[in-house]
């Protein structure tokens, strides 16, 4: 008689962590998570660990939570777990003051983020390594078909033009001053 569970947000080959009030601006946020999407999960601690920005380690914590995430819930091997998505949003801001001259105040916003990092298990390499095979001949079919057409597209006006030179009534050829002298 309880309420029903929550469908899951991610796919059945994915792990999602989430923070939610990581004191930086989004925009700072943004650059460290540029620096791990689409690489392994094991590659993207080690840049976290070295990274300079004081983010960075929240942005790490997040990444292991992800990573223990698939492993103890969904059952992935972690070997194979890559950093499918990792993206940041606006929170909470806060609003200060700072006394100016004349009995001014000055506003001071202090923003806060919001992180979601998903990891995703690798395909088996096998089937990864020949569905680019696969597009890369599609491509080359695709693209031998366009050259086929065009030639065809190139060789009729030519055709065409041939006719009409053959119809056509030819100019005398000039006399050469050879000519005009033997005359």
């Amino acid at each position: 008689m309880g309420q029903t569970a929550n469908e899951r947000r991610v796919k059945d080959n994915e792990a999602m962590a989430m923070a939610k009030h990581l004191r930086t601006s989004p925009q700072k946020l943004n650059l460290v998570c540029q620096t791990i999407r689409g690489k392994s999960a094991g590659k993207a601690l080690i840049d976290l660990e070295f990274n300079n920005r004081r983010i960075a380690e929240d942005v790490r914590k997040v990444l292991l939570s992800a990573i223990a995430n698939a492993e103890n819930n969904h059952n992935l091997d972690v070997d194979r777990l890559y950093v499918s998505e990792a993206f940041v949003g606006k929170s909470i801001t806060m609003k200060r003051f700072r006394a100016r001259a004349r009995g001014r105040a000055a506003r001071i916003l202090k923003p806060f983020s919001r992180l979601t990092v998903i990891v995703r298990e690798r395909e088996d390499e096998a089937t990864a390594k020949k569905a680019p095979k696969a597009k890369s001949e599609a491509k080359k079919a695709a693209q031998k078909t366009e050259a086929k057409k065009e030639s065809e597209t190139k060789k009729a006006p030519a055709k065409k033009a041939d006719a009409k030179k053959t119809t056509a009534k030819k100019a005398p050829a000039k006399k050469t001053d050879a000519e005009k002298k033997d005359k």
